[in-house]
């Protein structure tokens, strides 16, 4: 078998996929994971969440596989995952979307290698020339000088502190972040300077750094959000393989309230016919190990996920895919996605109605969400640029 390039411009159905009716694109689905070019061997994937690895929504060619004739078997290598060091000119990254709770962001990584299948942040690897699929987890973008950025944009005169998100895009505490420490040094440098941090993760590493966190803490200028998306550890190994287990979010979950710092826990996303049946008994886990506070995301699918999404269920879950996607149609406005503002989180119509209205009653039951804690911002005290003359003292 031979891999070919094909000339994405001349057919625009490839490069970018239409909304069809369910049962149209699950055929399509089909007919993709049938092509050997797009579908990767199952043996080089193993402990990785996408089944596939097409070719970027902005290259010129996309690639074709065709028989040669040679007929040649060759064994390949499993994936590994690669590390490229990225040398950005800034790391604070601002946003103006009116439907989320901060202004402005931290991402010390690019990609993610826990390979989550759903993940809403897959097509930004499309910026770097790359997959959506299989590279966006073993293609990981990693920001070392991120610290030392983060202390001079914090020294600038005219910055006003705001909350910082991090792991809004990308994990911060994804297994790279045992070597790279990144998330550590930015944490170091925002305990110094009292400015206050959100940080969303699914990773137990966070507990790694109790120390820093229930200091911050205890001036009101940190919290933490673990999403758990399922209960079900097969399940979880299929959609999540290389994070951390349900029951190891859990105990993460207990590990930072006992440590003082406050979490809310994220049932995100919520994926129609998965695991929708599970928002109360992920919400009860939850509040018994110690969360006050909690959110939910309707499955979110934004560019070249929805056909990444489609390969995901043809594999593991092929009798459900038609359903699946039904469902989110009619959450969707009769889209497979809305990005729109205010209904891209949660949905329309009677199926989001009713995720929303379960999600709220079984909150209010467990006494979950009574208050939203506040981060304070008065403390903050930009960051001492250390002379030479002072490092003698």
């Amino acid at each position: 078998m031979t891999v070919r390039a094909k000339d994405t411009a001349r057919d625009p159905a490839r490069s970018r996929p239409v909304n069809r009716n369910p049962a149209e694109a699950a055929e399509a689905a089909r007919r993709r994971m049938d092509d050997p070019a797009y579908r990767v061997e199952t043996d080089r994937r193993r402990g990785r969440g996408a089944v596939s690895n097409p070719t970027g929504r902005y290259e010129a060619a996309q690639r074709e596989g065709f028989d040669d004739g040679w007929n040649l078997e060759e064994e390949l290598p499993a994936l590994p995952t690669e590390v490229i060091i990225e040398k950005p000119r800034t790391i604070i990254t601002k946003n103006d979307s009116p439907d989320i709770g901060y202004d402005r962001s931290i991402n010390p990584y690019r990609g993610c290698e826990h390979g989550c299948s759903y993940c809403f942040a897959r097509p930004t690897h499309a910026y770097q020339g790359l997959s959506s699929g299989l590279d966006f987890e073993t293609k990981i973008f990693a920001k070392p000088s991120a610290p030392d950025l983060l202390e001079k944009e914090l020294r600038n005169p005219n910055y006003q502190p705001a909350t910082i998100a991090i792991g809004s895009n990308t994990d911060p505490y994804q297994p790279v972040e045992r070597r790279f420490r990144i998330m550590r040094s930015i944490l170091e440098v925002l305990n110094r300077a009292n400015h206050p941090v959100g940080i969303v993760t699914k990773s137990a590493l966070v507990t790694r750094d109790i120390d820093i966190l229930s200091q911050m803490a205890d001036r009101q200028l940190a919290k933490v959000a673990i999403s758990i998306t399922t209960l079900d550890p097969k399940l979880a190994r299929r959609m999540e393989p290389r994070a951390a287990s349900p029951a190891k979010r859990l105990k993460t979950v207990r590990k930072l309230t006992e440590a003082g710092i406050p979490v809310c826990v994220l049932v995100a996303p919520v994926i129609p016919a998965i695991n929708d049946h599970e928002i109360e008994a992920i919400l009860k886990a939850a509040s018994a190990a110690g969360a006050t506070e909690a959110g939910y995301v309707l499955l979110r699918l934004p560019h070249d996920l929805k056909e990444l999404m489609r390969d995901w269920l043809t594999e593991h879950y092929p009798d459900k895919l038609n359903h699946v996607f039904s469902l989110l149609q009619e959450a969707r406005g009769g889209k497979d996605y809305d990005a729109e503002w205010g209904v891209r989180q949660t949905g329309v119509g009677p199926y989001a109605w009713m995720i929303g209205r379960r999600f709220e009653t079984a909150a209010e039951r467990l006494g979950m969400n009574k208050r939203s804690l506040k981060l304070r911002t008065d403390l903050f005290r930009p960051p001492v640029k250390e002379t030479g003359q002072l490092s003698l003292f």
